[in-house]
């Protein structure tokens, strides 16, 4: 299912004051592996594009932290509905964001409109500051990642770079932006992922490499 449709099926869905719980809210932590929230006082944005993202076959952070799916996907400029939007709150410096699904913007560009979760304690379609954007990012469904033939190492650039970043940022090993570029980052989370698979540790994403990503995918 399209995510913008698997939020739109949640409008509505709201905190309920006092000492009782939302269980729909509770349930997007409980899906998609967020342990420790249990209640729907705490901040729950980042749990709803979670729970979301996941039911459209999509890659997930498992994480609370809004600034956290600063690094999933790819990074775009030119966002489309359904796109995840990223915003900083209070300050651009400190840790605090808010995430949602992109829509578009208002007549004149200066506003930023996006369906998310706890947006006034609800699911609801909101319009923001684009100048409180950190960033747009681009989800991939799970089933259409392409693991790339090898040989890929440090220095090399291009699709096939990028479809590793992807596979690998999927599988939760930091490899810095989805740019195409293999530069130290991706090198490194090559080197995690071979290391905890038990492979030569070389940072070179060769046979063995592809072969422990498409079994790591179909787990």
């Amino acid at each position: 299912m399209n995510i913008l449709k698997t939020a739109a099926s949640q409008l509505g869905t709201k905190e309920i004051r006092g000492d009782e719980d939302n269980p729909q809210i509770v349930k997007y932590a409980q899906e998609t592996g967020i342990t420790f929230i249990d209640n729907d006082d705490i901040a729950w944005c980042s749990t709803f594009v979670n729970w979301c993202a996941k039911k459209s076959n999509l890659p997930i952070t498992k994480k609370a932290n809004a600034r956290s799916w600063l690094n999933i996907g790819t990074h775009v400029l030119h966002p489309e509905p359904g796109d995840i939007v990223i915003f900083w709150r209070d300050s651009i410096d400190s840790w605090k964001g808010h995430v949602a699904i992109f829509m578009g913007f208002n007549y004149n560009c200066s506003r930023v409109f996006c369906l998310g979760g706890n947006q006034s304690d609800t699911v609801s379609i909101t319009d923001y500051d684009i100048k409180k954007v950190l960033g747009y990012r681009r989800l991939e469904e799970i089933k259409k990642m392409r693991i790339p033939e090898p040989v890929l190492k440090k220095g090399n650039k291009g699709q096939g770079v990028m479809k590793l970043q992807l596979v690998l940022k999927h599988l939760h090993f930091n490899c810095g932006d989805v740019d195409g570029d293999f530069g130290q980052k991706t090198e490194n989370a090559l080197k995690i992922l071979q290391a905890n698979n038990l492979l030569t540790v070389n940072g070179i994403h060769e046979q063995k490499s592809k072969d422990c990503l498409e079994s790591l995918l179909q787990t």
